[in-house]
C-alpha cells in the first residue's frame, strides 16, 4: 500500500506539473506579443459521403479548455459516457435511449472504462469511482491524490490507473485495493494530457512524458522493457518536450507509437525493439487498419503512413491549426473533430474531404468512436451524438486539399 507521506509528495507532485502545464498553455497559445498564425477556414466541399445524425444527448459539464479525457465508450449495444460535473450515463448505441443516469458529484475527467462488469472513471481531484454496468450504482471509489486524465484499463481483476504524475497503479476489481504501483520520472514542463494504458497480449502499454514507453505485467507490476522512442532534444524546456501521449495501437505482435515534437514507430512487443520510426509530432494520436495508420499531426494536418514502414501515403492539410482530434475509422471514411465542433470525414484511400457536419459549436477535444454502423462523438460542452454515414455510389474525384 502507499503511505500518507507518499501521497502526499505525489500531490505536491501533480500540483507543479499541473502548473508547468499551464504555464505551457500559456506559452502556446495565450502571449498575445507573438504573432499567432489562424486556423484555416473552412472552405467549400464536394460532398460526398451522406452524413445522417440519429440521435443526441446532452450530459452538461461544460470542460471547454480543460482537454479532459472524457469519451464515449460502445460495450455490447450500450453507449457510457459521463461529464465533468459528474454525470454518468448508459444509453443505447441504436436508439439513445437512456438506460440509466448517476450523479457521481465528482469532478470526472477521464473514462469512462467498461469492462468487468463495472464502468470505470477518473476525477480531477485524483478519485476512481467504479459503477456497476447494469445500473449504475457505485460498487467502490477509491483516492489516488494525483489529477486522471488517462482513460482507465480492466485487465481481468485488476484496474489499472494512469495519473499525471508518471504514477501507474493496479487496483482490484473487486473493492480498487492496491495491487501494485509503478512510477516513472516526468520532466518539469510537460503538454497537459497523459497517455491511457493499454492491453497487448500478456502486457500493458504505457507511454510516459519523457518520451518511454514501457511494457507492464498486470499481474504483478513488473517492468518487462522499456523503450526510448521519443528523446529530448533542444536547448529549452519547450524544445525538449517529448510527451507520449496517445495511446499506442496494437496489432499482433506490434506496437505503434507516436510522440509530440519526436517520432512515430512501430515496436516489437516481446523486447521493445523499433522495427521502424519516422519522424512525426503528434499529442492527438491516430488510428489504424490493416494497411495504414492515420494520424493527426501536432498542426492538424492528418497524413496516412503505410504500417510496414512509415511511408507517407498522402497528407490532407486543408484543416492546419483548427485543433483536430485523432482520426476515427467510419467504414471507407476517417472523420475528425475540431475546435469549432465540426466533424470532417476523409476517404480513408485519398484523404479528400468528403463530408461535413457541425454539432453544437463546441470544442471536440477527444476522438469519435464507432461500431459497425454509427459514429459516436462528445463535445466540450457535454453534447453526445450519434451519426450514421455512408458513400454514395459515384464519388467525383476531389483531393479537398
Amino acid at each position: 500500500m502507499i503511505d500518507n507521506k507518499t501521497s502526499l509528495n505525489r500531490l505536491y507532485r501533480g500540483a507543479r506539473i499541473a502548473a508547468a502545464a499551464t504555464a505551457l498553455l500559456v506559452m502556446l497559445g495565450c502571449d498575445n506579443d507573438k504573432e499567432v498564425d489562424p486556423p484555416a477556414e473552412l472552405t467549400k466541399i464536394q460532398s460526398t459521403r451522406d452524413v445522417h445524425r440519429v440521435w443526441s444527448a446532452g450530459l452538461g459539464g461544460d470542460s471547454e479548455r480543460l482537454r479532459l479525457a472524457l469519451k464515449p465508450n460502445v460495450v455490447e449495444g450500450n453507449v457510457y459516457a459521463a461529464s465533468h460535473d459528474g454525470e454518468v450515463i448508459s444509453v443505447a448505441a441504436a436508439t439513445g435511449k437512456r438506460n440509466w443516469i448517476v450523479k457521481t458529484k465528482l469532478s470526472l475527467s477521464a473514462g469512462p472504462e467498461v469492462g468487468g462488469g463495472l464502468v470505470v472513471l477518473g476525477s480531477s481531484d485524483g478519485d476512481i469511482v467504479a459503477l456497476d454496468a447494469t445500473n449504475g450504482a457505485q460498487r467502490w471509489k477509491k483516492a489516488i491524490a494525483s489529477e486522471i486524465l488517462a482513460q482507465p484499463l480492466v485487465v481481468n481483476d485488476i484496474v489499472v490507473i494512469r495519473t499525471v504524475d508518471g504514477h501507474i497503479e493496479g487496483l482490484s476489481v473487486t473493492d480498487g485495493a492496491t495491487k501494485w504501483a509503478v512510477d516513472e520520472q516526468v520532466p518539469r514542463l510537460t503538454l497537459r494530457g497523459t497517455a491511457p494504458p493499454v492491453l497487448a497480449g500478456d502486457r500493458i502499454i504505457a507511454g510516459f512524458d519523457n518520451g518511454k514507453v514501457l511494457a507492464i505485467d498486470p499481474r504483478n507490476g513488473e517492468v518487462m522493457w522499456d523503450t526510448i522512442v521519443n528523446s529530448p532534444r533542444g536547448r529549452t524546456e519547450l524544445e525538449r518536450l517529448s510527451d507520449i501521449d496517445s495511446p499506442a495501437r496494437i496489432s499482433g505482435d506490434d506496437i505503434f507509437v507516436v510522440g509530440f515534437q519526436g517520432r512515430v514507430a512501430m515496436l516489437a512487443r516481446d523486447s521493445g525493439q523499433i522495427w521502424w520510426a519516422r519522424d512525426a509530432s503528434s499529442y492527438r494520436g491516430f488510428a489504424m487498419d490493416e494497411q495504414n495508420l492515420y494520424l493527426t499531426n501536432a498542426d492538424s494536418v492528418v497524413i496516412a503512413m503505410r504500417r510496414s514502414d512509415g511511408a507517407v501515403q498522402w497528407e490532407q492539410n486543408a484543416m492546419r491549426r483548427r485543433g483536430l482530434t485523432a482520426p476515427a475509422i467510419d467504414g471507407d471514411a476517417l472523420v475528425v473533430g475540431d475546435f469549432e465542433g465540426y466533424m470532417h470525414w476523409l476517404d480513408k484511400a485519398t484523404g479528400a474531404i468528403v463530408a461535413r457536419q457541425k454539432t453544437d459549436g463546441e470544442r471536440i477535444t477527444n476522438a469519435a468512436v464507432t461500431d459497425a454502423e454509427r459514429v459516436f462523438v462528445q463535445t466540450d460542452s457535454g453534447k453526445l451524438l450519434a451519426f450514421r454515414s455512408k458513400s454514395r455510389e459515384v464519388k467525383t474525384a476531389d483531393s479537398g486539399q
